[in-house]
């Protein structure tokens, strides 16, 4: 297990620099896939989707016809599966789109069991964007902070053109509070996996609230999603909250 940092400057600024393992084009797959693996674990504990969608998603679905949502950067694809599912349960119709350029993502993702109205392509949301699409729901669950400035910029423009209702970006806040918990508590997910590592470098790469906010258009909105994540939300033709 990592050495905590001692405080001092540390988590003072996003660190740019710092490079998840999952992102290396040469990391070990099958400890890519055990990461994959353990993402429904970890997304269900800490990412506050169950939330989410009872709070911003649910009122707009309806049982006359099925509500379409694309998922950018999907990964193992877990969180497409889970809204389906728990829209499924409700008696509500969904049509997921998990989209990821990843080869290695998208072959994980395809190859899981299957869920009524969810599937998976290998793409960049630029593509959907050039071939006309939108859907009703546009989201994505830590995808910001891997991003420079410049394809954050792309990232929410072909989020707008994508989304025709609701567009939701979930995030790590960066923390001291919640860099030390993981670090503490989620090691052994780490076990044959990246998970441990990869985490506690994506909360020093990720953003504070007032961070994101300077960072993002302001027609989008930052909200607070439980104690650990922020959620960038976006909704087309309304003002930003102030």
């Amino acid at each position: 297990m990592p050495a905590l940092p001692r405080p001092g400057g540390f988590l003072g600024e996003r660190d740019v620099t710092a490079i998840e393992d999952m992102d290396r084009p040469d990391c070990e797959l099958d400890r890519l896939n055990r990461s994959y693996a353990r993402f429904p674990l970890v997304n269900a504990v800490v990412s506050g989707w169950r939330d989410t969608y009872r709070s911003l998603i649910r009122p707009l679905l309806t049982t006359a016809a099925p509500t379409t949502v694309l998922d950018i950067g999907c990964g193992g694809g877990d969180v497409a599966r889970s809204i389906a599912r728990r829209a499924a349960a409700e008696g509500y119709p969904l049509e997921v789109t998990g989209i990821d350029p990843d080869e290695r993502a998208f072959h994980f993702a395809n190859s899981a069991p299957p869920v009524e109205g969810v599937r998976y392509r290998k793409a960049f949301s630029s593509e959907l964007v050039s071939e006309g699409l939108r859907f009703d729901v546009v989201i994505s669950n830590h995808v910001l902070h891997h991003l420079t400035s410049s394809e954050l910029a792309s990232f929410l423009r072909d989020s707008e053109r994508l989304c025709a209702r609701i567009a939701l970006h979930n995030d790590l806040r960066r923390s001291r509070l919640a860099y030390s918990l993981f670090w503490a508590g989620a090691w052994p997910l780490g076990l044959g996996s990246y998970i441990h590592g990869d985490g506690l470098t994506s909360i020093r790469r990720s953003y504070t609230m007032a961070e994101l906010r300077a960072a993002t258009p302001p027609a989008w909105t930052v909200e607070g999603s439980g104690l650990w994540h922020n959620l960038l939300v976006y909704r087309p033709g309304e003002s930003p909250h102030v």
